[in-house]
């Protein structure tokens, strides 16, 4: 039974209802679905989710994050749109069901916050430096100030009046300190959240105006955080009744108290049990579920603990998740409840907010006077706060506007402020209405305006040595090395062996682990330093990493011509060649190594391991900046071999013609100099029908061009065949022969016609030449990103199980003799184009990195 004290202001309702009607009997006993608050509760839900995902699609265009269309939807189905149809508000949303939607919206709350507090890391701040530090502080400094200030524009928290028109007594009465304060924290907080999926649409995680951006908006959080823990206790306590004893004047301070007493229980007692539960699971196997059921009863413990205390339940939830460890468990838990609690439990929170916005109340011209000052104030607070330390730090003048609108970005953290102010009768709802429609409206222009004012495009800094054929010989050779596990380690070391490292020519190799991007708030790069003895691994991951920086300590210490700088790149597998990228980049390297995608098992065959490494591989190879190299390892890192350098290696090159078939014969020219590696060189020359055939499909293209480009390039390889058998002329370890051959088939025979005492085969990717020599080969080829004879090579039906190393080299556009890369400047580029990752590699053109922005280095300690 719902009955409302009707009076010409409604200030008042009462809500009657049965306890008995939670379930139906159903239509057909004559019940009314709606009538009963659990088949309503589905449908408000229902409603709520689908109107959420139909407004994320169509925002998608305008590249809108998912909180707008959350806010958004809450306000379409509230009292601003179609709540303003009685028959709907009454029937959809009665306010006998707000309870109920409420509380499961609060719940999802406590679960989200509880994600978000288990993907912060912690460690960020720390390693955040005084930079980023005190952008965050300055950033919110000035903002905070205005938004206290705007307190006096604002409807304040006036007395309650009732039906008849009177003043109703609580016994609270707001502060208008409270009132302050509460404001200020909305207006100057940055939603990290928000703000990190931002970065990850824009491509700028990696990149320093990203880097600082995620570390000052999790500062910002946690300044947040206090604030509003300080807020509540001020709105709890006080009151007109409260303050007549002298327990209750001293409540804020209690509040507080009990707070940090909290704090300091989850770091000194809950997470010593968590590291125990962690430390009981061996590594690889599954959590056990009492433990993950347990966990996830804490959540609504601490939850309870902080809601009797006098701050609120998400505060509990919230710092419970920030005390445990990054990691396997973290990933777990991510796993089982971002989709539930993020698609389906979060929606409710966000549409309460909307249900509660009513826009129609704002009648006067003076009112949305009013809300546009304070969009504009508080906006500009935060910018202009901002891109006066980034000047100050001397960042560009885009890289610091574009940063003051980043941290511009609100949403969820304001909204849980701007309903808890709400609750506590600190916000009326005009008030409430305005600062929703401030928090939507500063959010969904973010990311266009960025987009406008910042376009990534670094100032290109051309050097030479992009591949191995430029790199010169006295000079150091830069090898920037991939890993997913420490199984690759000898592999990578056996080949440094054979690359023949000197004095003259030493190798400045880059390890980079490739770690993916779980359980954090923003992916990063670690450069490590020498750990500690006897200090034990926090996770899986960092045991992992221990062990390779470990095996490369071990190897450059005992190798006197290689240096290694072992590093970990932690992102999704889907940007995770951006990272890859930008670090050969930065290092100018001439070569990048990835392991191929499947391993070899102990029958001989070759399986996959992560479908994800393949995606890796060939994104690398579409972008990349230099010369790619795929590693097909079968036995090449033997521990017996790489313990030893006096083994003889056995390496071939299979010379076809083309870009990649030189670079692949410029690295076993320099193998070649190493005394205990054999070289053969096979090179496959066309038949009297191979050449038929390619006259034929040469004269079949109309014009000059291409007949003169396939006569260039026959001309190349013939003068790098001729200097390499000049330089290896007296070499009794370097054996050139040729092979004639018409058509795939032959090749194919010739190949396994090899003896089979060789260790390594170098190959060319062959990507944008047509070979009669390999025709039909690509016709049932498995991985096309390792050519026809690589693919060949690597198949398990390829009987002969040897180790290939594919190679593809780096073409850039425009380069001149000298090999000096002459890009297209950035005006001549669409905006998009200059962060296109999936960009494919042509004949005679690769993809130009210019756009790839640095890397800045955070360091593990």
């Amino acid at each position: 039974m719902n009955t409302s004290t009707n009076s010409s202001n409604k200030n008042a309702s009462v809500v009657c209802y049965s306890p008995s009607l939670i379930t139906t009997n159903g239509i057909w006993q004559g019940d009314d679905p709606l009538d009963y608050s659990l088949p309503l509760f589905i449908l408000q839900l229902t409603l709520i989710v689908t109107s959420t995902r139909i407004l994320v699609f169509v925002l998608k265009p305008f590249r809108q994050p998912r909180v707008i269309a959350e806010i958004l939807g809450g306000v379409l189905l509230g009292p601003s749109v179609l709540g303003r149809f009685t028959e709907f508000a009454e029937k959809v949303f009665p306010l006998r069901s707000v309870m109920v939607l409420e509380t499961m919206a609060n719940v999802g709350l406590l679960y989200f916050l509880f994600l978000v507090g288990v993907e912060m890391d912690l460690s960020v701040i720390r390693r955040t430096g005084r930079k980023a530090l005190i952008i965050a502080l300055a950033g919110m400094a000035l903002p905070f100030a205005i938004g206290a200030s705007s307190a006096f524009l604002l409807p304040g928290p006036g007395p309650e009046k009732g039906p008849d028109g009177k003043e109703i007594k609580h016994s609270k009465d707001v502060n208008k300190w409270t009132y302050f304060l509460f404001l200020g924290v909305a207006l100057s907080v940055t939603a990290f959240p928000v703000l990190a999926r931002i970065l990850a649409e824009l491509k700028l995680l990696n990149t320093e105006l990203g880097r600082i951006a995620m570390s000052s908006a999790i500062v910002n959080d946690m300044c947040a955080w206090i604030l509003l823990a300080v807020a509540i206790a001020l709105a709890e306590s006080g009151g007109s009744e409260a303050s007549a004893s002298s327990w209750a004047s001293y409540a804020s301070l209690f509040v507080v108290l009990s707070s940090v007493a909290f704090v300091a229980f989850c770091i000194l007692v809950i997470r010593p049990v968590i590291g125990w539960i962690i430390r009981r699971t061996p590594e690889g196997e599954n959590f056990n579920d009492f433990y993950i059921c347990l966990i996830l009863t804490g959540v609504m413990v601490c939850g309870f603990i902080t809601d009797s205390i006098g701050t609120h339940s998400i505060f509990g939830a919230f710092v419970f998740g920030l005390v445990i460890p990054n990691g396997q468990l973290g990933t777990v838990l991510i796993e089982k409840l971002e989709d539930f609690v993020s698609g389906l439990l979060l929606p409710l929170f966000f549409a309460i907010s909307g249900l509660r916005t009513d826009v129609t109340k704002m009648r006067s011209p003076g009112e949305w006077g009013m809300l546009l000052l304070v969009i504009i104030l508080c906006s500009l607070a935060k910018i202009f706060g901002t891109f006066l330390i980034a000047l100050f730090y001397q960042m560009p003048f885009r890289e610091g506007i574009a940063l003051g609108l980043l941290m511009n970005t609100k949403g969820l953290i304001e909204m849980i402020v701007l309903n808890v102010g709400r609750d506590q009768k600190v916000l009326d709802d005009q008030a409430f209405a305005i600062m929703v429609i401030v928090a939507v409206i500063t959010t969904a222009i973010i990311t266009p305006t960025v987009t406008a004012v910042y376009r990534p495009a670094r100032r290109f800094v051309p050097y030479k040595r992009r591949t191995i054929q430029k790199s010169k010989p006295d000079a150091e050779f830069r090898i920037l090395a991939c890993l997913h596990t420490p199984r690759n380690v000898p592999t990578i070391i056996n080949l440094l062996e054979t690359s023949y490292p000197t004095k003259k020519s030493p190798i400045f190799l880059y390890a980079l682990q490739l770690v993916e991007l779980t359980g954090r708030a923003s992916a990063m790069l670690i450069v490590h330093n020498t750990r500690k003895s006897g200090r034990p691994a926090l996770n899986r991951t960092q045991a992992q990493s221990d062990h390779i920086v470990s095996a490369f300590e071990n190897y450059e210490q005992h190798s006197g011509a290689v240096s290694v700088q072992p590093l970990t790149a932690i992102s999704p597998y889907s940007t995770m060649h951006e990272d890859i990228c930008n670090l050969a980049e930065d290092k100018r390297v001439a070569l990048i190594i990835v392991p191929f995608h499947k391993q070899q098992t102990i029958d001989g065959g070759m399986e996959a391991t992560n479908p994800a490494f393949r995606t890796v591989n060939q994104n690398v190879l579409a972008n990349a900046p230099c010369s790619v190299g795929i590693l097909v390892d079968r036995g090449l890192g033997a521990t017996a071999r790489a313990a030893s350098s006096h083994v003889t290696h056995n390496v071939v090159v299979l010379f076809f013609g083309g870009p990649d078939d030189r670079e692949a014969l410029a690295y076993a020219s320099r193998m070649s100099e190493n005394p205990t590696v054999n070289l053969t060189v096979i090179r496959f020359l066309p038949g009297e029908e191979a050449k038929g055939w390619q006259q034929e499909n040469e004269s079949k293209d109309n014009g000059m061009n291409v007949v003169t480009d396939n006569d260039r390039e026959r001309q190349i390889d013939d003068d790098v065949i001729t200097d390499f058998r000049m330089k290896t002329a007296n070499d009794e370890s370097v054996v050139y022969m040729e092979k004639t051959t018409n058509d795939g088939e032959e090749t194919v025979s010739t190949i396994r016609s090899l003896d089979n005492i060789h260790d390594l085969y170098i190959v060319g990717r062959g990507q944008g030449t047509v070979s009669p020599l390999t025709a039909g080969l690509t016709d049932w080829s498995e991985c096309p990103e390792l050519g026809p004879i690589g693919d060949l090579l690597a198949s398990s039906d390829f009987a002969v199980t040897v180790s290939v190393l594919v190679v593809q080299q780096y073409v850039g556009m425009g380069l001149q003799g000298d090999g000096v890369a002459t890009p297209d400047s950035p005006a001549q580029q669409q905006p998009d184009q200059q962060f296109d990752l999936h960009q494919q590699r042509g004949a005679n053109n690769n993809y130009n990195n210019q756009g790839m922005q640095s890397w800045q280095q955070v360091n593990l300690r």
